[in-house]
């Protein structure tokens, strides 16, 4: 547990398995990149999707897209961009919230703080953003507690009532993996917390393609 936060409790499994994503409320879909940042689409019409417009903030932000998730009653978006080099070689990656009351226009006006109570740079393997919980339906779905990995700093909980001021209110860092999952050679044994889904009972499961399977409770 990182100091100051609230408790992660966590079981061990041996296999990972992996999410596949997909983004889609209102008969409009938000379509991340990793080259073009984020692209809502309507698809009012099946058969002839429609482009609404294209946001692409890399330059001079690093890119490489991953979750775009709609948080319709509130008619914002939290945009995810992946870390995807050791050391961060790719540079800093942010978890971004835009305002969507104007689809033509998402405005970017906030993004969540990095972990920064330990140098996971020099760490080893990964450091940044690589997923979201997806708010899927029959899971736990909120649009003011975000849940988000970032690899070798763990599973993170996220407050968002102030959208303009995201809040870290929870944090689990594993410790090294005793047996690695990857079997790679040369990989630095250290964990790469990868996808997070949240069931409806605020039970967290986190694949680690590193370490396996975490599930986790949230001590809220």
């Amino acid at each position: 547990m990182v100091p100051g936060h609230s408790v992660f409790q966590k079981r061990e499994f041996d296999q990972a398995t992996l999410v596949l994503t997909f983004y889609c409320f209102r008969l409009k879909t938000h379509c991340p990149s990793e080259q073009q940042a984020v692209s809502p689409v309507d698809i009012a019409d099946r058969t002839q999707p429609k482009l609404i417009t294209h946001r692409n903030w890399s330059p001079p932000f690093g890119g490489g897209t991953h979750n775009c998730l709609p948080l319709a009653a509130r008619d914002l978006l939290v945009v995810l961009d992946e870390a995807v080099l050791d050391h961060q070689e790719d540079g800093l990656k942010l978890i971004w919230v835009f305002d969507n009351r104007t689809k033509e226009n998402p405005v970017s006006i906030s993004n969540f703080p990095t972990p920064a109570e330990a140098d996971y740079v020099r760490k080893g393997g990964h450091f940044g953003p690589h997923n979201l919980h997806e708010n899927r339906p029959g899971s736990f779905v909120s649009a003011e507690l975000i849940f988000a990995t970032y690899q070798n700093a763990g599973v993170r909980a996220f407050d968002i009532r102030d959208p303009y001021r995201p809040n870290e209110v929870g944090a689990l860092v594993p410790p090294a993996p005793a047996r690695m999952m990857d079997h790679r050679p040369n990989r630095a044994r250290v964990i790469q917390s990868a996808d997070v889904f949240v069931d409806a009972a605020g039970l967290l499961y986190c694949t680690d393609y590193n370490a396996g399977l975490y599930i986790i409770e949230f001590g809220g």
